[in-house]
C-alpha cells in the first residue's frame, strides 16, 4: 500500500502545485500585462476534479473521510467490528457503481466528441481517469474491511 499512497499522494500534490502556478501566473498577467491566460478556468476545472478523484483514495486509506460514531461507545466490540467491514463494503458497492457509471458515461463521451468549450480538450479521458480513481477507492475500502478497526489508520495504511 505504501507505494500506491506516495504515487497518488504525489500526484495530488502536482496537481495542487500546476493549480497554484496557472492561478499565479493568470493574476500575473490580468494585473500587470492585462490579460488573462486563455482557457485558465477549463484548464484549473480539469485539475481540481483530478485532483478530488485522486485524493479520495487516500482519504479512504487514512480514515479522513467524515465518520458516523454517536453509537460506538453504547455498541459492544464484535458489534463495531461488524459495522466496519459492512460499512466499507458498503462502500466497495457504492463506488464500484459509480466507477462504472462514470465509465459507461466516459465512453459516450467519447463517442460524443464531446470537449471543453474554449480550448477544445476531450473530455472523455477526464472520466476515464475519473472511473480508475473511483475503483481505486473501492479497492482501498475493500481492503480496509479486512483490516481490524482502526489499526489500518494508525498505521498509516
Amino acid at each position: 500500500m505504501k507505494p500506491l499512497r506516495t504515487t497518488l499522494g504525489a500526484v495530488a500534490a502536482l496537481m495542487l502545485f500546476a493549480m497554484m502556478v496557472l492561478t499565479f501566473c493568470d493574476v500575473v498577467g490580468r494585473k500587470a500585462f492585462g490579460s488573462s491566460i486563455p482557457g485558465v478556468v477549463e484548464v484549473t476545472e480539469l485539475l481540481m476534479l483530478l485532483l478530488i478523484f485522486v485524493a479520495m483514495p487516500l482519504t479512504s486509506l487514512h480514515g479522513e473521510h467524515i465518520l458516523f460514531d454517536l453509537l460506538d461507545k453504547f455498541l459492544p466490540e464484535s458489534a463495531l467490528d461488524w459495522q466496519h467491514r459492512l460499512a466499507n463494503f458498503l462502500c466497495v458497492g457504492l463506488l464500484a457503481a459509480s466507477a462504472w457509471l462514470v465509465w459507461v458515461r466516459a465512453g459516450r463521451t467519447l463517442e460524443q466528441g464531446d470537449t471543453t468549450s474554449s480550448l477544445h480538450l476531450p473530455l472523455g479521458p477526464f472520466y476515464y481517469l475519473t472511473a480508475l480513481m473511483l475503483l481505486a477507492c473501492a479497492a482501498a475500502h475493500g481492503w480496509l474491511a479486512f483490516q481490524p478497526r482502526g489499526e489500518s489508520q494508525e498505521q498509516g495504511a
